[in-house]
Order: C-alpha cells, then sequence, then structure tokens
C-alpha cells in the first residue's frame, strides 16, 4: 500500500537521520564525510571516578569495619519500595524526553541543533500518522460500498428428442436455461463469484405447461438456509412432477458462476426471474406512506433512523420541555397512530413498517426454435460491493513492518544519548580538575568519603570520634549516664529471668 510505505518510509528515514547524526555527527544536507567539529581532545578520568573499590597502599593493613558502626539492614518494605522505584526508572528510561539533549550540552556544541530540529519533526511526523490512524479506524466502522454494474446472462439451449437413444434422458426433447453473470471492469484481482449476490434465485415457469404444483423452481443461497447446485450443476426433472436436487451448503462450500435448470419440454416457455439481491448491510423496503415522508424507498435500518431524526429536527417535533418525547405531527400520527411517543421507541415502531426489498423481475421466452438466434438477454443490475480501499486501510492498520525496525533505532538513539551524558560527566570532571587541581582533588575526596560512607552503612564520623575533645562535649554526660541505665536494666532483667527458673 502506497500510504503505509510512504508513513513507514518517513518514520524509518527519521530514526535514520537522528541515529546518524548522533553517532557520526552528520547533520542533514552535510556530506556524509563531514562531521562535527570537537570541542578540545576527548577527557575522561582515569578509571571509573564513581565506582570500584578503593585503593590501599601496599603494607598497610585493610580496613575493617566495626559491627557496631554498620547500620541495621533494611526492612523488606523499604525493598519493596526500592524495587518500585526502580521499576518506575526502567520505564521512564524509554520516554521521548529521554532522547532530548541537554541545554549545556546544545550550548556545547552548537551543530546539535540540527538534531533537535530532526526530533521535533519526528514528533509532528508521530502526531500526524496517529491522527491518521484514528481517522482510518473511525472510517472502518462505517459500511464501504461502491455501485458497480453486474451483467447478467440469460441464455437456454434445446436439445430435440433422440428416437434411437439407448437412455431415457437422449429420447426425450428438453431444454436447459443458464443465468450467469460477472462485475464489469472489475479490477480486483480475486473475481467474486456470481452466486455472492444473491439470496435467492426463484424461477417461475409457464403454469399452462407445468400446472400450479410444479411451475417454481427456487435456489436458495441465504445464511439462514443455504442451498446450491448438485454437481454436475443441473436441475432435473419428469413430465409428471418437477424434482430439485439440492444439498446444504457446508463451510467448505465453493461459490458457484452461475445456475442451470434442465426441463422436458419441446415448446417455447415463458419464465420469470426473480433475483433478491443479498444486501450487507441488511435493506428494507418502507411502508409507502413513510416512504413518501421521508423520500426513502429502500435503505438500511441506520439511514431510516438517521432520516426520521432529521425530519423531527427540521419540523420542530421535539417536546420543548421533555426531549425524550416527540409530538407527532399529522403525517406522524397516521404513520405511528400515536400523538406523542418516545425517541427510544421509534426502532420497535419501525419493525411493523419495513419489509424485504423488492426482488429484481426479469420476463424471459425460452425458445426452442432452432431458428432463433436470440437465445442470449443480458441485463445490468446495480450492486453494491465492499471499497477496495477497505482492505488496504485494514493492513495498515494491522502492518507492522517496519515497527521493528523503528523500534531497534530508537533503542540505539537512547543509548547514544545516555552514552553523550556519561561523557558529558566524564569532561566536567577532568575539565575541573585541569582549572584547580588542588581543590578539585580535594572536593572530589571528600565526595568520594560520602560515598564510602553509604556503601559501607557507617554511622558518625570517625575521624571526629578518634580526638579526644570529641568525648568532652556536655552530651557526653547524659550519654554515659543513660549507657549505665540501660546496661544495669539489661542485667537486672538476667538476673530475674535466672532466678525464676532456678525457683521452679
Amino acid at each position: 500500500m502506497a500510504t503505509e510505505d510512504t508513513a513507514g518510509g518517513a518514520r524509518k528515514a527519521t530514526k535514520s537521520k537522528l541515529f546518524e547524526f548522533l553517532v557520526h555527527g552528520v547533520r542533514p544536507g552535510m556530506p556524509s564525510g563531514a562531521r562535527m567539529p570537537h570541542q578540545g581532545a576527548p577527557m575522561g578520568p582515569p578509571g571509573p571516578p564513581y565506582s570500584g573499590s578503593p585503593t590501599v597502599r601496599p603494607g598497610l593493613p585493610t580496613p575493617v569495619m566495626e559491627p557496631s558502626r554498620k547500620r541495621p539492614a533494611p526492612s523488606q518494605q523499604n525493598q519493596q519500595q526500592q524495587n518500585v522505584q526502580n521499576r518506575a526508572r526502567n520505564a521512564k528510561r524509554r520516554k521521548m524526553a529521554d532522547k532530548i539533549l541537554p541545554q549545556r550540552i546544545r550550548e556545547l556544541v552548537p551543530e546539535s541543533q540540527a538534531y533537535m530540529d530532526l526530533l521535533a519533526f519526528e514528533r509532528k511526523l508521530d502526531q500526524t500518522i496517529m491522527r491518521k490512524r484514528v481517522d482510518i479506524q473511525e472510517a472502518l466502522k462505517r459500511p464501504m460500498k461502491q455501485k458497480r454494474k453486474l451483467r447478467l446472462y440469460i441464455s437456454n439451449t434445446f436439445n430435440p428428442a433422440k428416437p434411437d437413444a439407448d437412455d431415457s434422458d437422449g429420447s426425450i426433447a428438453s431444454w436447459e436455461l443458464r443465468v450467469e453473470g460477472k462485475l464489469l471492469d472489475d479490477p480486483g484481482k480475486l473475481k467474486r463469484k456470481f452466486s455472492s449476490f444473491f439470496k435467492s434465485l426463484v424461477i417461475e415457469l409457464d403454469k399452462d405447461l407445468y400446472g400450479p404444483d410444479n411451475h417454481l423452481v427456487e435456489l436458495l443461497t441465504s445464511k439462514a438456509k443455504r442451498f446450491s447446485l448438485p454437481k454436475d450443476n443441473i436441475l432435473k426433472g419428469s413430465r409428471a412432477r418437477l424434482l430439485v436436487e439440492s444439498w446444504h451448503r457446508t463451510p467448505t462450500t465453493q461459490e458457484t458462476d452461475g445456475f442451470q435448470v434442465k426441463r422436458p419440454g419441446d415448446v417455447s416457455v415463458r419464465c420469470t426471474l426473480l433475483l433478491m439481491l443479498d444486501y450487507q448491510p441488511p435493506q428494507f423496503k418502507l411502508d409507502p406512506r413513510l416512504a413518501r415522508l421521508l423520500g426513502i424507498h429502500t435503505q438500511t435500518r441506520s439511514c431510516i433512523i438517521q432520516a426520521l431524526w432529521q425530519y423531527v429536527k427540521t419540523n420542530k417535533l421535539q417536546d420543548s420541555h421533555d426531549k425524550e418525547y416527540i409530538n407527532c405531527d399529522k403525517y406522524f400520527q397516521q404513520i405511528f397512530d400515536c400523538p406523542r411517543l418516545k425517541f427510544s421507541e421509534i426502532p420497535q415502531r419501525l419493525t411493523n413498517l419495513l419489509l424485504p426489498p423488492d426482488p429484481i423481475v426479469i420476463n424471459h421466452v425460452i425458445s426452442v426454435d432452432p431458428n432463433d438466434q436470440k437465445k442470449t438477454a443480458c441485463y445490468d443490475i446495480d450492486v453494491e460491493v465492499e471499497d477496495p480501499l477497505k482492505s488496504q486501510m485494514s493492513s495498515f492498520l494491522l502492518s507492522t513492518a517496519n515497527q521493528q525496525e523503528i523500534a531497534s533505532l530508537d533503542n540505539k538513539i537512547h543509548e547514544t544519548i545516555e552514552s553523550i551524558n556519561q561523557l558529558k560527566i566524564q569532561r566536567d570532571f577532568m575539565l575541573s580538575f585541569s582549572r584547580d587541581p588542588k581543590g578539585y582533588i580535594q572536593d572530589w575526596l571528600k565526595s568520594q568519603s560520602r560515598d564510602l560512607k553509604m556503601m559501607t552503612d557507617v554511622v558518625g564520623n570517625p575521624e571526629e570520634e578518634r580526638r579526644a575533645a570529641f568525648y568532652h562535649e556536655p552530651w557526653s554526660q547524659e550519654a554515659v549516664s543513660r549507657y549505665f541505665y540501660c546496661k544495669i536494666q539489661q542485667r537486672r532483667q538476667e538476673l530475674e529471668q535466672a532466678l525464676a527458673v532456678r525457683n521452679t
């Protein structure tokens, strides 16, 4: 489909340009060999700045943390909260906002504005495609039909009697009637079968020749009662009684390209063909009074209700106080036989006013005269077929041809943006170090010390605690008293428990 290829190709091309710009620094419109100028040599800290174990000088003992200085293990609730936060963080990573370059990087690399322009274009393209998909979904909910011409061919042949024939069929004169048809100017590759256009086909023969009980031949193709032709597509009969060989349609039944009726006889026969079209969705013939009022002869139920509502609005029949009721005018009173009715009652009242649509009536003469050359008649019938655009629209909604490649390009763009952010952190690290090595090393050591305390779950400040002045603070006397009080209470409980056990 051209629309699907265009939309998918545009999105894929935009993703490719975004990724090419991020990786190679190629601006749209620049030759492939051009690159963005680098702002200085690439710089980075000698080793991971915020991860890994702290280095220890050779010969020094490995520091061992006292158990009393470690924080208690986090509770299960804290772990669950942390898991929820991690999941939320991972879900947020792949949002549209994560594709945006920070303002500091854009100021550092002015050429990155081309990437932001591509990102804005991609956002507009996604919005346009999404809006079109919604429009297509809404359009598919409505019937999409096209008026086409179905050419009907009615022909007959005559087989004279053969006195010297061995079988009984060959010794009797008979005629054969064929009813076939095809769509004119059908562009579809799959040709639709003739019988699929009709709900039923009735062939009425001359009552004077075949009697009042044997003059009807009925071929049904409706959903409720499905019939088709025998294997040889021939409906056989005898002089005394009409015999119709029929079989029920099964799920594997194929539609037929025509109908064939064979009857004994050696005189010309007048016949009437009644063809009932298979309307999808079903159509109904309106009561003559309602048809004159609405100007509609045959239409679907939804269109009839819509025309009724349009008539109510045009003539202001809706009650001004209670919008649920309709005040019937003289025409509505004649049709619905009531002065006032609810709008919700209209579908139920319409049931008695809707009739099956009129069949297509064709009169034909089955000629047995061998000199008569006009044995084939053609008729054009207006039929409704599915709009070919509907299948293309459905395939566009279900198509996932380029989704995998687009998702892969999205992942590459996210990974590249994350890499750029990490490089920006490393650049800031080295740039600050080059400006003030001493001050930056001191700040960096303080930061590492804080990180070390968080990693080892240390409580307090060991550097302050190892000095004597720390224990001469005003809070020390109260702390010592509380400490001894807790120890005495603990020892008392142990002694009471020991005495209680001994007495028992």
